[in-house]
């Protein structure tokens, strides 16, 4: 089932001399049980893509679709209920609250969307699987990057959504991590009915992927030979 649509994505910065085509005529799905990777380097238009995909930028033109709603059409506040109810978002800035305890990150979650979050023992079984379960009173600033980048993983899977958008998610991950959050991400898609998008340069998470993009230049095209020549 599509549960996310990007029809036709042009976005434009600047104007003038100065204006940059960031994104050309991109069109996307992505299915519900699957895992999708976006590959490209640095500047190719990956997080530009994955913000509009999750309607925290809005297209020069084009129409982005969450479960047949057109985000267009839809209120700031039917917009934020949206994201929040079924979008867990993995920045590259991690979005950690800087005053709060790993343990109290949660919390704060949870008074924000009160319901149909995971439980306290699949919480604790998550970050087990992660890695974090010895970091609960850690402050942000006295975890690495790596710790920093698995709890933000944690509390974007904590409230259940149907959708996971992760951008960059295993760049301070050695390769085990790497193998481990390829391996949730996977269950998840499979075992939860998620859809997940991953926009990386890392190419060790091909092996997880059930489909693989690449941009390039603001332009996206698949191409699971990819998963072959990696294989």
């Amino acid at each position: 089932m599509t549960t996310l649509q990007l029809n036709n994505i042009n976005k434009f910065f600047g104007t003038g001399t100065s204006r940059v085509h960031v994104l050309n005529n991109i069109n996307f799905s992505a299915q519900k049980g699957e895992v999708n990777l976006v590959i490209g380097p640095s500047g190719s238009g990956k997080s530009t893509f994955l913000t509009i995909a999750g309607g925290l930028q809005t297209p020069s033109t084009g129409s982005v679709e969450l479960d047949g709603n057109k985000l267009s059409s839809l209120s700031k506040k039917q917009r934020d209920a949206l994201r929040l109810n079924k979008i867990g978002f993995i920045l590259q800035a991690y979005n950690l609250i800087p005053y709060l305890t790993v343990t109290e990150q949660f919390k704060l979650v949870k008074k924000i969307k009160k319901e149909n979050n995971l439980d306290d023992q699949e919480l604790e079984n998550l970050m087990k699987q992660l890695g974090i379960s010895e970091l609960t009173n850690k402050y942000p600033n006295e975890l690495s990057g790596g710790q920093s980048q698995r709890v933000a993983i944690a509390r974007a899977l904590y409230t259940k959504p149907d959708i996971i958008l992760a951008d960059e998610p295993t760049a301070a991950l050695d390769s085990k991590r790497v193998i481990e959050v390829g391996k949730l991400f996977q269950a998840l898609a499979k075992e939860q009915n998620i859809a997940v998008i991953v926009v990386t340069h890392d190419l060790r998470l091909i092996d997880y992927a059930d489909n693989v993009y690449e941009i390039m230049d603001g332009q996206m095209r698949l191409n699971n030979d990819l998963k072959k020549k990696v294989g």
